[in-house]
Parts: structure tokens; C-alpha cells; sequence
């Protein structure tokens, strides 16, 4: 057991001060020092500096650490060239990380306060990475393939890879299932894998409406994607379109990642289905798409979350900068609230859509915390500073163990 004390503890709704948190993996009571040094007269007390800001750890929903090779290899500035350009350069992309690649990134988000993730794993050549992690993690397998000829044989490559994760017996290691995309998976794919999430109550991820290309081709088999899929898969004619997608997830709970071209009727599904969808304006900005209309969202009631994506559409994992670029991004939102909500959107909205006991200062909660070196005394626009001065983070603890920074 131990008991810290910061100057101010962001929960992150409220401000607390003179407060300090007793706790060992959870946080067992948040009360004045002196009522928990007699309740746990032999905890060891931290008291940090001054101006110090204790928060949740922060929580990336969506990274594809796979990818981590990326610095100069890929295009930006349109979504079907940046498309060719990952194809184009595979090979090189996934060779050219090896473990001690992926560890590099996994590292930064460690040293940016992300204390859990979400990763998209498309080979499992990162499963020994994640296992590894000193972070809560949620290991995303991936399955892929719009060719009906091929789905035995992508399904039992799928198969092997979550069984592989199912092995991995770690404490906060959760192996779940992402659908690519509606575009790249074949609907027999799709019920196939859902079968399994239900009955196994999996988490569930997929990319959805991420482009104009991924719209035209899905409403009418045209546009941008039409070349692509005629020239490489042979295909003349998309296998499904979004509101047949959609229904598969019917009474299920999925992160869809983007969401950027939904229209009014995927909305209301989303909304009636109380799916979540990870906003990642790096990643929508760098590929030539649209910014996420979080007003619709809010105006339906839809829960939005945070995320990076991975290195090969972003040049860092760093939530904070997320944040701020979508604080600018989102010129005509109301600048305290909406930098509330994005805090939101990496700690306690994130925790409840991944399923995770982290995201929040509270009793019973993961000792998930980081320790922000604050230059003076906050004020009520506290959360708009954190995302503008990008403050030193001195001390991350994941499950009420130290993991960057000393005592």
C-alpha cells in the first residue's frame, strides 16, 4: 500500500485539492493525508513537488504498432495514394520493424502517458511486443479479405492468430477482434468472426467510413476504389454496403474507428446501437479526409473517443498532441468544453468503451495515474493549458506500479 500526494488531482470531471490517494494495484481511498495515514499507518507516503497535477493515465483506443517502421516511406495528402504507397511498400514496412522497433513505440506512448491501448494487430507479429508492454493492453486481431475464394483460408489464418493471443496469460491482457473495414471483408468473414465475439463477449473494433473512396464504392460500386479493385482483386463490385454492414453489429457494442463519411441513417444506427467511434484527426488530416462531425455526434448522444492511429498515417503516439490538433481542428466548438470532452476522450469515455476498470481517480478504479509538472497554480481552464503547453509528465504508474520516473 501506498499514499500519494499531489498538489491537485484532475479526476478528470472535478479538481480536487488537499487530497491524497492511498492505493496498491486500485485506488483504495482518496481522503486528506492525515485520515490515511491512520487508516494505513504502514503505507509508504509519496509527496511530490510542488504545482504537481495527478490525472488518470491516458488511454489510446486505436494504434497499429505493426507499422512503427514508417518515418518517410508512405504518401500523404489523399487516401487512395497513400492506399497504393502502403501496398507499394509492405514488405519494407513490416520487415523493417522488428521487436526492438515495436518496443520503440510501445516506449512512447509509455513516456507520453498512455498507460493502455488498443492495438490493431494485422499479423501477430506484435503479439510478443504487446505481451511484453508495461501497459494495459487490448490486442485487436484483425481479419481481412473481400475474396470469397480465399475466406477458408484467411478465417484459419484469423483463427490461429487469436488463439495465439488467447494464450498469452498476463494480467490486463485482453485478446478481442477487429473487422478491417466493410470494403475488405467478405460478409461470410464477417458473421463467421461475430459468432465468435458474441459468444466469447469479445471486444470489438473495425474501421468504418473512413474515405470518399470507401462511400462511392460502398453506395454505388464506383469512384476512386473502382481501378483499385479491378486491378488488384479482380473485383467489379463491392460485397456489401454500409447498412448491411452495420446490421452484423446488431445489439453489439463496436468501436468504429473514423466514421469521418457517415450519413444521417448510419448515425442513428450508430446511435441506437450505442457504438463508439474513435476520432483520429492526425490520421483523417495526413490522408486527405474529412474532420469527424462531432457536433452530429453529440447532437445524437454518441459516445466519441481519442485515438492516434499508428505511425504509418502520424508521426507520433503522443494523445496530448491528438488532442490539441483537434482542438484546432475544431474551430466552431465552445474551446473549454470541448477540450473537456477531449480529455474525456482519452481517459474515462475511452476505459468505459474498451471495457477497462482505468480512466478515472476514483475508488475501486486500475492505479492507472501520471504525474504532470505544472508551471503555477491551475485555473478553470485547466483543461484547455494541459493541451496547449504540453506539460512534463514525471511519473506514470499502471496498476499502482511505478513504470517511468523515480520516488
Amino acid at each position: 500500500m501506498q499514499i500519494i500526494s499531489p498538489n491537485y488531482i484532475l479526476t478528470p470531471d472535478v479538481l480536487l485539492t488537499e487530497q491524497s490517494i492511498a492505493f496498491d494495484k486500485t485506488i483504495q481511498k482518496i481522503a486528506p493525508l492525515e485520515e490515511l495515514q491512520k487508516e494505513f499507518p504502514q503505507a509508504e507516503h509519496i509527496q511530490l513537488e510542488k504545482n504537481s497535477l495527478l490525472m488518470p493515465g491516458l488511454i489510446n483506443a486505436h494504434v497499429h504498432i505493426e507499422f512503427s517502421a514508417n518515418k518517410n516511406h508512405l504518401s500523404y495528402g489523399d487516401f487512395l495514394n497513400w492506399l497504393y504507397s502502403v501496398i507499394e511498400n509492405r514488405e519494407d514496412l513490416i520487415n523493417g520493424c522488428d521487436l526492438s522497433c515495436m518496443d520503440k513505440a510501445i516506449d512512447m506512448m509509455l513516456t507520453n502517458g498512455i498507460t493502455s491501448f488498443g492495438a490493431i494487430s494485422s499479423h501477430a507479429m506484435d503479439l510478443e511486443a504487446c505481451a511484453n508492454a508495461k501497459q494495459n493492453v487490448v490486442f485487436f486481431n484483425e481479419l481481412i479479405g473481400s475474396q470469397a475464394s480465399m475466406a477458408d483460408a484467411l478465417f484459419t489464418d484469423f483463427l490461429s492468430r487469436l488463439d495465439a493471443s488467447k494464450t498469452i496469460q498476463r494480467e490486463n491482457f485482453h485478446p478481442a477482434v477487429a473487422i478491417h473495414s466493410p470494403y475488405s471483408v467478405h460478409p461470410i468473414l464477417v458473421k463467421k468472426a461475430l459468432e465468435i465475439v458474441k459468444n466469447e463477449k469479445l471486444k470489438l473494433t473495425a474501421h468504418f467510413m473512413e474515405s470518399q473512396a470507401e462511400r462511392e464504392w460502398l453506395d454505388s460500386s464506383s469512384g476512386d476504389f473502382k481501378q483499385f479493385f479491378t486491378e488488384l482483386l479482380k473485383q467489379e463490385n463491392s460485397v456489401t454496403d454500409a447498412k448491411e454492414f452495420l446490421s452484423y453489429f446488431e445489439g453489439y457494442e463496436t468501436l468504429l474507428t473514423h466514421a469521418v463519411e457517415t450519413n444521417e441513417e448510419e448515425l442513428e444506427t450508430i446511435k441506437r446501437n450505442k457504438h463508439t467511434i474513435i476520432h483520429c484527426p492526425i490520421s483523417n488530416r495526413l490522408l486527405g479526409n474529412k474532420t469527424l462531425n462531432i457536433k452530429a455526434l453529440n447532437d445524437k448522444n454518441i459516445r466519441w473517443i481519442v485515438a492516434t492511429d499508428g505511425l504509418s498515417s502520424n508521426y507520433k503516439l503522443d494523445l496530448f498532441e491528438e488532442m490539441k490538433i483537434s482542438l484546432f481542428m475544431h474551430s466552431s466548438a465552445p474551446l473549454l468544453k470541448f477540450a473537456q470532452e477531449l480529455i474525456k476522450g482519452v481517459t474515462i469515455n475511452a476505459a468505459d468503451a474498451l471495457g477497462l476498470n482505468a480512466g478515472e481517480i476514483k475508488e475501486g478504479k486500475n492505479a492507472d495515474m501520471i504525474i504532470l509538472d505544472l508551471n503555477n497554480t491551475p485555473n478553470d481552464e485547466l483543461a484547455i493549458h494541459l493541451l496547449l503547453h504540453r506539460y512534463n509528465i514525471s511519473k506514470v504508474f499502471i496498476n499502482g506500479k511505478l513504470e517511468k520516473g523515480t520516488l
